[in-house]
């Protein structure tokens, strides 16, 4: 049988970034079929999720917070173990294998290098349309962005300019954009499916595309 989104419940990191708009953006898709979101801010807000989402924001203040609480390493050994993940920009990085940040470690669960604030200042925030596999046209939101500088065994989603934008490893999805500040939800709608799939028996899955 297949499991309907009532059974899913995303939590979104809720210490500093675009919480809010992560959070009305999935109850917009999860709430007609009574899935759930919650604001994870303890260890103990982990259990039971689907999937989590580590939302933009500054990512020095968002590790520091995250490991202060220690929740960093737990939310690592859940990545490890199959939870369904979406890092947006400074997820992303918080995600990655090499932030090329002193201040900042990354959990490697996306083998990819990032370059913080590449595309610019606050100032130099810009949307354009780009080509998600899977979904199709989409208004990418890029706010003082990142820039994934190297790719290794990961599947490169969507570039801008040549640039990979969105990749994915598995259960892990990073962005360097901000899909919660669109209104389209198709981004949340792709990963809400993932979490979906992953409470789903390996032997009943099938490939989404």
């Amino acid at each position: 049988m297949r499991i309907q989104y009532s059974m899913v419940k995303i939590g979104v990191l809720g210490f500093q970034g675009d919480v809010q708009e992560h959070i009305y953006s999935l109850r917009s898709v999860l709430q007609p079929s009574g899935g759930t979101v919650t604001m994870i801010k303890k260890t103990e807000d982990l259990d039971g999720i689907s999937g989590l989402v580590i939302p933009g924001g500054e990512s020095t203040t968002i590790f520091k917070l995250i490991s202060m609480y220690g929740i960093y390493d737990k939310i690592l050994r859940m990545g490890q173990s199959g939870l369904p993940i979406m890092g947006t920009c400074a997820g992303l990085i918080i995600l990655s294998s090499k932030t090329n940040d002193e201040r900042v470690r990354g959990m490697g669960l996306l083998n990819v290098e990032i370059l913080r604030n590449a595309y610019g200042r606050q100032i130099d925030s810009f949307i354009d349309s780009i080509d998600i596999n899977g979904i199709g046209k989409f208004p990418a939101v890029f706010i003082r962005a990142p820039v994934i500088s190297e790719v290794g065994d990961v599947e490169v989603m969507a570039y801008y300019r040549e640039k990979p934008v969105m990749v994915r490893n598995g259960n892990v999805l990073g962005l360097t954009f901000h899909p919660e500040l669109t209104g389209d939800l198709r981004v949340h709608e792709y990963f809400i499916h993932m979490a979906e799939r992953g409470m789903v028996p390996v032997e009943e899955r099938k490939v989404i595309r």
